[in-house]
């Protein structure tokens, strides 16, 4: 197993940070008590992305180029509910690294670490480090920015993980398209889609976002019903055996037939897609992708009437974010928005940081693309009464707001449309292209 890529991912890293380091799986979340856990276990990225399973407990320990596995026992009784449970050795073999039980791990006083996903664990790295996690020291930051530079480019067991997940994907959304129907329940598409990832071996990379009401952008509820006339915004993404994430939207018209109005929308948010695609190459800045898909929105909601002005000028104030308030996109890998545990010193490089523009603020990657990144685009459009009637928000758009124009669009409460890009030495890579995204080739998958 020397010729593993998490091998390989190990010793790229011990060239950039000879530790000594530990790194954390975590632990199972209890759902009410504890012999009753979310399953499957995930454990953190971090250790994913070196060790490729999900061992809760584990602890990876890291220096000089080494590396050795820490494990907990399994409990007494385990074979009889769990089964047979590999010998430490069987598993060192395996993995290519030895492992060792978590009672024998030393801890070096200088050892730096990344906070576990679960509190739990965060308590027991305390515990262990004897400090806090928090601030974290000068080593702890090292070490993720080492791990920075390895995740922000995809080795090619990564991209290979991201294309399944995105062919689960493109499944999932299929699958969701044709059980869509007047009368059909938000659940009942949910549960089309979700087992269309299950059968694939997959599961769900974050709680799908799936709703008449595309207009919330991370609603959670499934309990609503499709209505001849709506439009259901689905966000639903699939995440591998391995931990690997897709992530795509798609709008379709629930009675297979966009509206004129509902088409006019599309139209722009797909065009305002396909330019940011289009830009999604070596030495972009990512902020200039998400500038050039909002002065395309601008620019076809001005042909529509409701923005007036130049799309130029409409961006560069702001005007356009009280219809688009969100970032373009996001890395993607093992995280949906990867890495977004480290925060922006993940998302944005080295001397840049957030805008406190509205909208812009939200975009959570700011960095110069390059090959083997992948990255979200899924612009979109929304009416969001919460942003369009708080006075403060919208004073910025004084006239160049046309309401009458804009209640016109009554039947289109939120389209998003979003694909998973890979960046090349050229043309970008579109993971998921296979899914339908023009409006005609839309309404026929409607309905099965």
């Amino acid at each position: 197993m020397t010729d593993s890529p998490f091998a390989a991912r190990r010793a790229r890293l011990a060239e950039r940070f000879a530790g000594p380091a530990l790194v954390f799986a975590g632990a199972p979340s209890p759902r009410n008590y504890p012999a009753n856990p979310h399953h499957p276990f995930r454990a953190s990225s971090h250790f994913l992305y070196l060790v490729g399973r999900p061992l809760a407990g584990g602890v990876l320990r890291l220096e000089g180029g080494e590396a050795t596995l820490h494990l907990p026992p399994p409990p007494p009784g385990d074979a009889l509910w769990h089964g047979e449970t590999p010998s430490f050795d069987a598993l060192g073999e395996a993995l290519g690294l030895p492992v060792r039980s978590l009672d024998a791990l030393e801890v070096p006083p200088d050892a730096a670490t990344i906070p576990a996903p679960d509190l739990a664990t965060r308590l027991a790295q305390e515990a262990r480090l004897a400090r806090p996690l928090a601030p974290p020291t000068e080593a702890d930051l090292a070490l993720q920015d080492a791990l920075i530079a390895l995740r922000l480019i995809h080795d090619a067991h990564a991209q290979a993980e991201l294309r399944r997940a995105a062919e689960a994907t493109v499944a999932a959304h299929r699958a969701g398209m044709a059980a869509t129907h007047p009368g059909a329940t938000e659940a009942a598409v949910h549960g089309a889609m979700v087992g269309a990832l299950l059968a694939r071996g997959a599961t769900t990379a974050y709680p799908p976002i799936l709703s008449v009401r595309g207009e919330v952008l991370h609603n959670p509820h499934h309990d609503g019903t499709c209505a001849a006339g709506d439009l259901l915004l689905a966000d639903v993404g699939a995440e591998t055996a391995g931990g690997w994430a897709g992530d795509v939207t798609r709008t379709w018209p629930v009675s297979g037939a966009y509206s004129s109005t509902q088409r006019a929308v599309y139209e722009i948010v797909l065009a305002a897609q396909r330019e940011a695609i289009a830009l999604c190459r070596p030495g972009v800045r990512y902020r200039d992708v998400h500038l050039a898909a909002s002065r395309a929105l601008a620019a076809g909601l001005v042909d529509l009437g409701v923005l007036r002005g130049d799309p130029e000028e409409l961006v560069a104030d702001g005007v356009h974010a009280l219809l688009f308030p969100h970032g373009v996109g996001h890395l993607i890998g093992l995280d949906v928005h990867d890495m977004e545990d480290l925060g922006d010193r993940a998302g944005y490089a080295p001397g840049r940081s957030r805008s406190a523009q509205f909208g812009l603020g939200y975009l959570r990657l700011d960095r110069d693309l390059a090959p083997g990144m992948a990255v979200t685009i899924e612009p979109g459009f929304y009416r969001v009464p919460a942003i369009l009637e708080d006075p403060e928000l919208a004073a910025v758009a004084g006239d160049r707001l046309d309401r009458a124009e804009l209640a016109k669009l009554a039947d289109v409460r939120g389209v998003r449309i979003e694909d998973d890009v890979l960046i090349t030495e050229g043309e970008p890579e579109v993971l998921t292209a296979a899914l339908e995204k023009e409006p005609d080739a839309v309404e026929g998958c409607v309905g099965g």
